[in-house]
């Protein structure tokens, strides 16, 4: 019997003396490695702001204990991501998020599009949901996420 576990870490960072919440959310069920998983949240955080230049990273060691993985596993994605320039480490001080510019592969972009979307499709239709249900949920929420309200 397999079980589908998925790890949900939320982090609170002061963003410019702003609480912005960033969340890595890992999935076994994915088929995605837990590395590629985390290399594409923090990139997802950086493409949309969540993550500023300079905004420092937990450790390695914190986010293994965190996220429940092995310190391995979270080096290797802290690998990928200086390597692709996304973030810098400095020994003895962190993991920052660079000062450059972050951008996706067009090629890469559309393919992880395309994936989401089949992936999306496949979810709705198996709770009996319209693509126009889901579509406007979509949009409401995306101007929730615009739009906080205030208080909450």
């Amino acid at each position: 019997m397999y079980y589908t576990c998925i790890v949900l870490v939320h982090y609170d960072i002061c963003l410019q003396g702003l609480g912005v919440a960033f969340t890595l959310k890992l999935s076994n069920s994915s088929g995605v490695p837990y590395y590629r998983q985390i290399v594409n949240h923090v990139i997802y955080g950086v493409a949309n702001g969540m993550l500023k230049p300079g905004e420092r990273l937990p450790t390695v060691r914190q986010l293994a204990v965190d996220l429940q993985v092995n310190l391995n596993t979270i080096a290797k994605a802290y690998g990928e991501l200086e390597l692709r320039g996304i973030v810098n480490t400095q020994q003895g001080t962190g993991t920052f998020v660079s000062e450059t510019a972050v951008e996706l592969d067009p090629d890469e972009k559309k393919k992880g599009i395309e994936r989401l979307c089949a992936r999306f499709l496949d979810e709705i239709a198996g709770l009996g949901v319209s693509t126009s249900e889901a579509l406007s949920t979509l949009q409401r929420i995306e101007k929730e996420r615009i739009n906080p309200k205030k208080g909450s």
